[in-house]
């Protein structure tokens, strides 16, 4: 089985209402609905949709010294980390070793997130959940990684 954001898949769950659907993710998905496990780590832990846009701040070098904070500049982190383990406790039950999350997301971007500032600008880093995931073992794609050639190589080697 393979973990994948629900906003890829076409679901309108992102912070906005819309959703970040991906064409070629989402007619995989058809074939493979078995397969797949969507999910949406915010609303997971309890947040609305829509929403605020929210981003993860930093306060010194440790990853885990951050906080969310949505742009009126309300903490969500108690929000962003029940979903990041609610996703792991399913990841876990389902031995899911393979997940294709939304980049740039502070819960689910793989390799870079927004800086905190709203400004647009990424940095380097992931996010809550994709970073718990990778903690434990979980490789992480983003939908910038899909192809056609990665999906059937992903599907062979998960089933």
């Amino acid at each position: 089985m393979i973990l994948i954001s629900a906003c890829l898949a076409g679901e309108n769950v992102k912070y906005s209402g819309g959703n970040n659907a991906v064409p070629l993710l989402c007619q995989w998905i058809e074939k493979h609905r078995d397969d797949v496990l969507l999910v949406c780590p915010e609303v997971m832990g309890g947040l609305p949709v829509p929403r605020l846009p929210a981003e993860i701040q930093r306060h010194g070098a440790n990853p885990k010294d951050c906080r969310v904070v949505n742009k009126a500049g309300d903490d969500v982190t108690a929000q962003f980390r029940l979903g990041a383990e609610k996703v792991l406790e399913l990841v876990k039950a389902h031995h899911i070793s393979t997940a294709i999350l939304k980049g740039n997301s502070p819960s689910c971007g793989d390799k870079n997130i927004y800086d905190g500032s709203f400004t647009g600008k990424l940095i380097s880093g992931s996010g809550v959940t994709a970073s718990l995931l990778i903690e434990n073992g979980v490789e992480v794609f983003s939908e910038k990684d899909v192809t056609p050639e990665m999906l059937e190589m992903l599907i062979n080697t998960e089933l």
